[in-house]
């Protein structure tokens, strides 16, 4: 079974269509509420959302998950009786199975309801012919990469004598983002350091994304959240507000990061934890939805 821990959830949709090919004898019997077993119509609707929303109970790989709405819409046309499903619900993971599943449903239901009065009816194809939201959906693409640089604050790793894992996560995240790191700059936990590399970043090699990894917590060496702070033109408290909102449904401790988000001109500054996993985390969080801010600075500079 995939892990989808680490996803967020967001607003997913998907429709599934399939047919059932009868005779127009048959059809005319459905249409006109004559079939023997009942209302093909609304037994086929109940089954088809009653199966959507014990899907994962019929597909092995399939993940348990909230169905917000389920619709079964079914059509008499010349030949065949189509069914439409659509399903809706905010979660971590899409719903084509749902909606496949129910529109199966709807079909074995109306398949058992009409053999009786003929032989030769058959199911047609079943296919999937809409999804939307989750990663897809939200990515947005760009001419070139954009431009990355990570300060890692802290004087253990910088001398050497703790390794830095947290840095090895980043590096590993960017690889399959649209995102270049040009730089990797270890530094001490001094406010005056950080203030003046920040500085010198935004102002001369101006990339569009620099993180700052480390000094985030409660104590007085966490200078990143004060430095960023003071350095920003605006602060971009949502974002920090996602980090530790995602976080804290991991792990309590989430709480006494101040990770935050601010821009100095078009560059964008990101406090992260200096763990390993506070880093992934984050980043999980961020990504793709973050990226859609330099869409939005690209947009105010060509206006």
């Amino acid at each position: 079974m995939i892990d989808i821990s680490h996803k967020k959830s967001s607003l997913r949709y998907a429709r599934a269509t399939g047919y059932l090919i009868a005779t127009p004898e048959i059809i005319a019997m459905v249409r006109e509420r004559k079939i023997p077993k009942g209302d093909v119509g609304s037994v086929a609707r109940s089954a088809g959302i009653q199966a959507a929303k014990r899907a994962s109970e019929w597909i092995v790989f399939c993940h348990s998950m909230p169905v917000d709405w389920v619709e079964v819409h079914m059509s008499l046309e010349d030949d065949r009786i189509a069914f439409t499903a659509e399903v809706r619900s905010v979660w971590k993971t899409g719903l084509e199975m749902e909606a496949m599943t129910a529109v199966s449903a709807a079909l074995l239901n109306a398949y058992d309801m009409l053999k009786p009065l003929k032989e030769n009816i058959g199911i047609g194809e079943i296919r999937l012919v809409e999804k939307t939201g989750g990663k897809s959906d939200m990515t947005d693409r760009f001419p070139e990469n954009l431009k990355a640089v990570m300060l890692i604050v802290s004087s253990a790793k910088k001398s050497g004598k703790k390794k830095d894992k947290a840095g090895d996560a980043i590096r590993s995240f960017m690889n399959d983002q649209p995102v270049d790191l040009l730089d990797e700059i270890y530094l001490d936990e001094d406010e005056q350091v950080l203030t003046d590399t920040l500085t010198t970043l935004c102002e001369r090699d101006k990339p569009d994304l620099i993180f700052v990894c480390g000094a985030t917590g409660p104590t007085p060496r966490d200078i990143t959240p004060k430095v960023i702070r003071a350095l920003s033109d605006r602060l971009l408290p949502g974002i920090g507000e996602a980090l530790r909102h995602y976080g804290y449904q991991r792990t309590p401790y989430a709480m006494l990061s101040e990770q935050m988000a601010g821009l100095r001109g078009n560059t964008l500054i990101i406090a992260l934890p200096g763990s390993s996993r506070g880093a992934t985390e984050s980043l999980n969080a961020l990504f793709p939805g973050v990226l859609h801010i330099f869409k939005m600075l690209r947009g105010r500079k060509s206006g």
